[in-house]
């Protein structure tokens, strides 16, 4: 008589999933996928014009690199450090949010992160409970409805469109609020989108927020990337009385060139940053302390180099904005911050393009990809189809080039 063989472990156990639901539930990121995916293209020698990372394409400045080289030699930062950062770079994070955004605020309610996302995950991870719903104005960043859904919160969508400039009202914001809503969301200028909403607007939402008792995330990393007449206003010096409620979440990535140095934080009440920092030190421990040396010198310097990156985003933005208008069926409107364009393609999609009739951005993305070898991020990851994220933070020639590949292509529509 032979033996029957071994259930496997997962014929034992039919009912234990290999991977969480929570974690399972993720999406990846959209914006790293595209980018991952033209710079393997690139790597096989294809050609490949990328508009899908948002970050800047300069380097990081000299004085910045040096401090680290310094640090890096220095036995000091060879050890554990704070888990809520280095003392003397939540006091700088301090000072130069006063200078920047009109916030007062002490060292000990600043927690530096791995990056802005993690400051993201922190905040909403310390502040909701399972069920809490939090307003999110869309077109919105990928990774927002996704850590809110990690911390076991709700996203309630308040989709904007280009009629109105990509900006909510209080009316829509009021809504999507049920007896529910714990946060909201609030970004200006935006990704994906560069939208800026003006001093009075930001005043408005923050009185309906502390008019209604709700906590605001506020996500300030584009503060320095306005244009025109366009103006940053932190919600928090709009409303002050807001401060015992609002979470500031910023960082070095943009403003100074500084994407892969991972170097973020968030600001809030005390208790909620202490709460915070306790998440922080079983998830991570310190951010790096070379990388936050680096960060010392770029929050503690001036923004000489920033403003030189910015007249060359301004340039830029005023090159995409006209010439993607130039396409038939394609409406761009003009940001006001960022490094982002997001114009409608609805105009495009049905028609007949080199054989093929996409119906979504998604497929009108991938036939861009495949067809002109220009990525661009579909208008599905950021909550709204029918339009495309394009970064312009890549240089004038390049994005010359790509965009022209475009409008051939998108011109044979038919």
């Amino acid at each position: 008589m032979t033996a029957s063989a071994a259930p496997s472990s997962s014929e034992a156990h039919p009912a234990k999933n290999r991977i969480s639901r929570r974690v399972g539930a993720i999406a990846e990121s959209a914006t790293l996928a595209v980018d991952a995916k033209a710079k393997a293209l690139k790597a096989a020698g294809r050609p490949v014009v990328g508009f899908g990372a948002g970050e800047p394409d300069f380097p990081t400045p000299d004085y910045i690199v040096e401090a680290a080289i310094a640090a890096a030699a220095n036995p000091r930062f060879h050890k554990y450090t704070p888990a809520g950062g280095l003392p003397e770079l939540k006091e700088a994070i301090a000072h130069k949010t006063l200078r920047d955004s009109g916030v007062s605020v002490s060292a000990n309610q600043v927690l530096v992160t791995n990056g802005g996302k993690q400051a993201i995950y922190n905040a909403f991870a310390t502040l909701l409970d399972p069920g809490d719903e939090v307003i999110v104005p869309a077109p919105y960043w990928t990774t927002y409805p996704e850590a809110i859904r990690l911390a076991g919160g709700v996203p309630v969508d308040v989709v904007t469109d280009e009629t109105t400039g990509y900006l909510a009202s209080v009316e829509q914001l009021e809504a999507a609020r049920t007896e529910r809503t714990k946060v909201l969301l609030f970004v200006s200028p935006s990704n994906p989108t560069g939208a800026v909403y003006s001093p009075e607007q930001v005043e408005a939402i923050g009185r309906w927020a502390l008019d209604n008792g709700l906590w605001v995330l506020t996500d300030e990393i584009y503060e320095h990337l306005v244009y025109g007449d366009a103006r940053f206003t932190s919600i928090l010096h709009a409303v002050p009385e807001l401060a015992d409620r609002t979470v500031i979440v910023n960082g070095v990535a943009k403003t100074y060139a500084m994407t892969g140095w991972r170097v973020g934080w968030l600001i809030g009440p005390v208790d909620v940053v202490q709460a915070a920092t306790n998440l922080q030190s079983h998830a991570t421990s310190n951010v790096s302390n070379v990388a936050q040396v680096a960060a010392l010198a770029a929050v503690s310097g001036d923004l000489e180099a920033a403003a030189e990156m910015k007249l060359a985003f301004d340039r830029r933005r005023q090159t995409i904005v006209r010439m993607l208008n130039e396409i038939p069926g394609v409406v761009c409107p003009e940001p006001q911050g960022a490094f982002y364009v997001y114009p409608s393609v609805k105009g495009l999609l049905g028609k007949e393009i080199r054989g093929q009739r996409p119906e979504s951005s998604v497929a009108l993305a991938a036939l861009i990809l495949d067809e002109a070898e220009v990525a661009v991020v579909p208008g599905e990851a950021f909550g709204t189809p029918g339009y495309l994220r394009l970064s312009y933070a890549l240089s004038d020639a390049d994005l010359v080039e790509g965009v022209s590949r475009m409008q051939k292509l998108l011109g044979e529509a038919r």
